[in-house]
């Protein structure tokens, strides 16, 4: 008897209770397990993969790999803040990082157990701790509601407004927040309310009293600093994000009674000339490379490429201060003006530093690379190596190019040129394998001593850059496959693919640029590239190249495999800088004990304990990438306040119905243009096409235009700017013109409607 198909919401309501019954445990729902649970059998599959495909491209499930998994839905694990309580008294959370795109955030109601255990962590208001989550019934369309219980408590996150004291003349002063929610939100800080805050000093506060009229009153309850100092800009944000800044006695003393590592259970490499090559002002150094050609004749044309990783494992060992402390921090954060550091720098710039001409204990990956460019083998070894020289990207890359000085001359023939020659032959592989290749150059910021902007630079992209990137993706692959085929649990680095709802998105853009593809299309890498290539060097390549950005998924540390999409990878995981990142760390101790290279493997782990740490590194990665940016933005905008009225050149970056968010071509500074700003003309927003467009006039404000703006408004604190339009804007496909309209230039400031706010008030949160 032929068994019906499942509907859709059958389908779903299995998704749902597979992923619950896993209890938090890692579980694969594919089409088989499908088709298993409702009986399907032979030629019925067919329909079967048919309510699956619309199912993924109507956004209803997303699909990793070969299992599929409820769209916009949080992980099994999640790190989240408990926020408040609701009517009944039940404890609310919130995930720390959402992704506002999949809707509103949602709401985890935190359950009591019913028997208290000594060990059960008791979570308040105010707590951060992991949390395992389950969709609740009482969820809708519009806003998830989950139910979860807390894991394991972390620390208490801060529920306070930042924001420079300003001490005023009659006595008391007034907060500045430095939040951009909060910018227009000044609080009057009465007399005695002050603590010992000085003018200038970055606070905490707590609000005291709120009125109907007048300024709300706050209370001084921390002093974090002064933004009179050297080099403080970062305090906002390290403050903001409870960034761990000061390592705990505990965790120092650790550090300090190290000693460098023996040759027990290592081999010694110290007479390969392995070479680190950096940026010019690194101070840590934990990769380095050799290369050299394969005289083996079944691999005629092939290279031997080895790369050496700072063995940190050595020094950092499970479940002690320095680890537990690590894996707090989650990673290294880098600041223009500082960087925050995962560990002491009695490791990170000492004792794990492969530094020249000194034993360091390291990790090694010795791998065997075809004339093809293909990796045929590769092993790892536990070494002892000594680096031959600590080079400069733009020193090892001028030495090839034929200028050589007194370190790089005696290099050049015997490894500079072989490590360029192995580069050469590994490029014909990742040009078949086609990673994605955004075209988006990166800025960095040059400071003077005082720690105030001094220029904003593009650095060139040189192979030196790209050989390093390469043979690193070759190593952390090369862990990746090692741990799998010996069945080792570990951190992966994954990527997924993008959402179908967002390739939607793509695709009625594209189509109006004249770029079709098909409904439904899959889309690969290898497609991307080409979407990127028919655009480049025309008027769309800066807009296209920020779509297909968007587009893509953002990348995270998992315990179960996805692969990585960008990359084009089955497999992937991160092995090359356990300096600075902690998942990397992981992967050592994983090899390290699936290899036996030595007693400080990775200790055995209860069931979702890996989950759990993948969970809270992941987050940490978000905040310290939204730290940094927010610093960018805050020095950029303290330097531009001081040129209130120039004009600039820029592009489009960001459409909204509220305004434009413009990006400034010299500095890429970010910048905002109320809607209400751009002319007597009522502009909507037409989301497929990132544009604002007028009603009346059909003048036309599209994501990538590039524009003239006057910059009128600046909130150095907040990291905000206000730009005015000066540009007109393009005309409709069709509209014939805008009619009588007047032409703006740089003196003719455009007209606003009645009403118009003006002020950066108008502004929203950002993308």
């Amino acid at each position: 008897m032929k068994q019906p198909l499942p509907s859709r919401a059958e389908i779903l309501a299995f998704i749902a209770r597979e992923r619950e019954a896993a209890g938090g445990q890692p579980v694969k729902i594919g089409k088989r397990e499908v088709a298993r649970e409702f009986g399907i059998r032979g030629a019925d599959k067919i329909g079967l993969k048919a309510i699956l495909k619309e199912l993924q491209a109507e956004g209803e499930v997303e699909k990793r790999g070969k299992r599929f998994h409820k769209a916009g839905m949080l992980p099994n694990v999640v790190l989240a803040d408990v926020t408040g309580r609701d009517r009944d008294g039940e404890l609310i959370a919130t995930p720390v990082e959402w992704d506002e795109e999949n809707g509103p955030t949602p709401r985890i109601l935190i359950s009591a157990p019913r028997k208290a255990r000594p060990e059960q962590p008791v979570p308040g208001v105010g707590d951060r701790g992991l949390v395992r989550v389950e969709l609740s019934d009482e969820s809708t369309e519009k806003l998830q509601i989950y139910t979860g219980r807390v894991i394991k408590l972390l620390s208490r996150a801060k529920m306070q407004v930042l924001g420079i004291y300003r001490k005023m003349p009659q006595g008391g002063g007034r907060l500045i927040p430095v939040e951009k929610k909060n910018m227009n939100r000044e609080l009057m800080v009465p007399d005695g309310a002050q603590k010992d805050a000085e003018d200038g000093d970055l606070v905490a506060v707590e609000i005291i009293r709120e009125g109907r009229f007048g300024l709300p009153a706050a209370r001084v309850k921390e002093k974090l600093g002064s933004l009179r100092s050297e080099k403080a800009v970062s305090l906002i944000a390290i403050h903001a994000h409870n960034i761990p800044n000061a390592f705990r006695p505990e965790t120092l003393a650790e550090a300090e009674s190290a000693r460098p590592a023996t040759m027990d259970h290592r081999e010694d490499w110290r007479a390969l000339p392995l070479v680190t090559i950096d940026p010019a002002d690194a101070k840590d150094h934990d990769d380095a490379v050799h290369a050299c050609i394969d005289d083996n004749p079944d691999n005629e044309g092939g290279f031997i490429v080895t790369v050496a990783i700072a063995d940190v494992s050595a020094y950092v060992r499970p479940d002690r201060p320095l680890d537990r402390e690590a894996l707090e921090r989650g990673n290294s954060v880098y600041f223009p003006d500082r960087v925050v550091p995962m560990l002491p720098e009695r490791i990170s710039n000492d004792l794990c530093s492969l530094r020249a001409l000194e034993d360091r204990p390291a990790l090694a990956v010795r791998m065997i690379i075809g004339a093809d460019g293909q990796k045929k083998k590769h092993t790892f070894h536990r070494i002892m190596m000594r680096s031959a020289a600590k080079l400069a990207y733009p020193q090892a890359q001028a030495a090839i190019d034929g200028h050589i000085d007194d370190i790089t001359a005696p290099l050049l023939e015997t490894v500079l040129r072989p490590l360029w020659a192995a580069y050469e032959c590994v490029k014909q592989e990742r040009a078949k394998r086609s990673p994605l290749d955004l075209d988006l150059p990166e800025r960095k910021i040059l400071l003077k001593p005082d720690g105030t902007v001094d220029r904003i630079m593009v650095p060139m992209r040189l192979d030196a850059h790209r050989l390093i990137e390469e043979f690193m993706i070759l190593a952390n692959v090369a862990a990746a496959e090692t741990l799998e085929q010996k069945s080792q649990q570990l951190i992966y680095r994954a990527h997924d693919e993008p959402s179908a709802e967002k390739l939607t998105n793509l695709s009625e853009f594209l189509s109006s640029i004249g770029i079709k593809l098909a409904k439904g299309q899959v889309l690969r890498t290898s497609n991307f590239n080409d979407i990127l290539a028919r655009v480049k060097g025309t008027d769309n390549e800066h807009v296209v190249n920020e779509i297909v950005l968007r587009t893509q998924a953002q990348a995270e540390y998992v315990a179960e495999n996805y692969g990585h999409f960008g990359l084009n990878l089955k497999r992937y995981a991160h092995f090359t800088s356990p300096i600075r990142r902690y998942a990397d760390l992981i992967v050592h101790r994983a090899l390290i004990r699936a290899l036996k290279l030595g007693p400080d493997g990775l200790p055995d782990l209860e069931g979702g304990e890996l989950a759990e740490i993948a969970a809270r590194i992941s987050a940490s990665e978000r905040r310290a990438m939204a730290a940094e940016r927010e610093t960018t933005d805050r020095l950029i905008a303290g330097w531009l306040s001081e040129q209130i009225g120039a004009t600039f050149q820029g592009r489009i970056a960001g459409v909204t119905k509220v305004g434009l968010f413009v990006k400034l071509s010299e500095t890429g500074a970010d910048g905002f243009i109320p809607a209400a700003t751009l002319g007597t003309d009522y502009f909507r927003h037409e989301e497929g096409l990132h544009a604002l467009i007028g009603n009346r006039t059909g003048e036309t404000f599209r994501l990538g235009d590039p524009v003239e703006v006057k910059l009128v408004e600046a909130a150095p604190f907040a990291g905000a700017l206000r730009f005015e339009m000066l540009s007109d804007g393009k005309a409709r496909p069709g509209s014939g013109g805008f009619g009588k309209k007047a032409k703006r230039g740089r003196d003719t400031p455009s007209p606003r409607k009645k009403g118009a706010k003006s002020s950066l008030k108008s502004r929203k949160k950002q993308r």
